[in-house]
């Protein structure tokens, strides 16, 4: 039986995918700061800790982690958090799979859209695009470089560009989900996002198809905050009132952060598509709402 383990396994994706993959018959452990099931076990970052267990027999490390981008305001110490949850981590496992002389067949890292930067332009970003230059761009280089080394040592490494994930309980989509529905600063900033059923099964295809390399995992239909708002108001049939939220206020309570909900470009979905042997199974933003009502 092929042996999966999956770091933030116990998040919205993790618990999503370790479901999906238990399904098809895979064992799957969970690195969990606070186990509590049978099939999670204990790592501790900061003391460079990993229960030797969970990593007897492994085939694949599916790596999640990392403390989530817009939970908090993005203070001088929250910014080192977001680095160091994916760097140090990806880090210890590394440093674990060697000392321990596991023969691994794929490490598989999440990443970000941001990657690009956080700009509004035409463009249609592909993987082959230059990093951008702020502070979410740098956290995706570090969390890719992270990941790239195990290629160092002959493992496969695969890393997947996660736009907004779409999901039925908490997430982006819940607090979208407002009483009156309104785009947000220009309204022109694009939306890359992603059924988290078909992000799910990407990651299954890294691992059934042989996937190695960088992809982008988002659906190939592109949206504005606009386009994006207006389709969200009729699914849940909500009031959808025109006026965008300024982006001054936006600033004002977010800081930052903000940058998160003011720019965007289009993402390219056509390598996955092409090259993953993967199908897109919510194709359409009014597709994955209805399924996600």
């Amino acid at each position: 039986m092929t042996k999966i383990v999956i770091t933030g396994g116990t998040g919205l994706i993790g618990k999503k995918l370790t479901q999906i993959l238990v399904d098809k018959g895979y064992k799957v452990a969970i690195l969990s700061r606070n186990p509590k099931e049978d099939n999670e076990f204990l790592w501790d970052i900061s003391k460079s800790y990993v229960d030797k267990k969970a990593l007897e027999n492994t085939d694949y490390i599916i790596h999640l982690a990392g403390a989530g981008i817009a939970d908090k305001r993005w203070s001088t110490e929250r910014k080192q958090l977001i680095i160091d949850s994916r760097v140090k981590s990806a880090n210890l496992l590394f440093d674990k799979i060697n000392e321990l002389n596991i023969n691994l067949k794929g490490f598989i890292s999440a990443s970000g859209i941001g990657y690009y930067g956080a700009i509004t332009t035409d463009k249609i970003f592909t993987e082959t695009d230059s990093a951008g230059n702020d502070f979410l761009s740098d956290v995706c280089q570090k969390w890719e470089t992270a990941a790239l080394q195990f290629s160092k040592i002959n493992i496969p490494v695969t890393i997947l560009r996660t736009g907004i994930v779409l999901t039925k309980q908490g997430g982006a989509l819940a607090k979208m989900k407002t009483p009156i529905i309104s785009p947000l600063a220009s309204g022109k900033q694009f939306l890359p996002w992603i059924h988290i059923n078909d992000l799910c099964n990407m990651y299954v295809a890294a691992i059934e198809n042989n996937l190695t390399g960088i992809y982008n995992a988002v659906a190939p239909e592109h949206h504005t905050s606009t386009s994006f708002s207006k389709i969200v108001a009729k699914v849940y049939k909500r009031p959808y009132l025109g006026i965008a939220v300024p982006s001054f206020l936006l600033n004002i309570y977010l800081g930052e952060m903000a940058m998160l909900l003011t720019e965007g470009s289009k993402i390219s979905a056509k390598k996955i598509e092409k090259n993953g042997g993967f199908s897109f199974r919510f194709l359409t933003l009014k597709k994955a709402l209805n399924n996600l009502k």
